[in-house]
């Protein structure tokens, strides 16, 4: 799926019902430039900001399911809300704005936009919540019992340790053993070893 720049009434389809005022509040009030792309593997959201004459910019991927896509729309806006408070005096994902986009997320779940598992995961991380959501373990594995189901995806947590898969873009790996919070997989045929998070979702291969 290539780039969309959507009209904001457009926005409304991927998001949860009843959170469209909110958003669009803030994007307007902001002069937010938001693009809607394709899948990306190692980012759900991307933020820059306003130069040049040029409107701050937010990207988010459009496969997204519609309460995941709200969560990444506001960690983007939070790095808006903190950029323009801190410029580039503070770190990406640091304490300050780690309280942004907590104060985001709260003002969201007293709204009740989001299913009692998902408020559950997100009340547990404002007081520190993660740098991505996909580094999040819990939200991670509530937000996809959201997804349309997929035949043949699952995550790596999800299949026995031997088995055979293969990530976006071709590459076949076999699963190992747990090390820490990752899960050791090998590459084939290279046999380079690879630490996956156990929600990263991947097509399994054998079985």
């Amino acid at each position: 799926m290539a780039k969309q720049e959507s009209p904001l009434q457009a926005l409304a389809a991927y998001l949860p019902e009843g959170s469209f005022p909110m958003v669009e509040r803030y994007l307007l009030d902001h002069h937010v430039h938001l693009t809607i792309t394709r899948s990306r593997a190692t980012v759900l959201g991307d933020y820059r900001p306003a130069h040049h004459g040029r409107n701050h910019r937010i990207s988010v991927n459009g496969d997204l399911n519609r309460y995941a896509f709200l969560i990444t729309l506001l960690h983007e806006l939070a790095h808006l809300f903190t950029f323009q408070q801190h410029g580039n005096k503070v770190a990406a994902h640091g304490r300050e704005w780690k309280s942004m986009f907590g104060a985001i997320l709260a003002r969201f779940l007293s709204a009740d936009i989001f299913p009692a598992p998902i408020r559950t995961a997100l009340a547990a991380s404002l007081d520190n919540p993660a740098a991505s959501s996909c580094a999040d373990v819990a939200l991670m594995r509530v937000l996809r019992n959201y997804d349309p189901v997929r035949p043949g995806r699952c995550l790596v947590e999800e299949l026995a340790p031997g088995t055979r898969f293969r990530i976006t873009g071709g590459r076949i790996f076999r699963r190992g053993d747990v090390q820490r919070k990752r899960i050791r997989c090998t590459e084939e045929p290279s046999g380079r070893i690879f630490l996956f998070s156990p929600v990263h979702e991947v097509e399994k291969m054998d079985g």
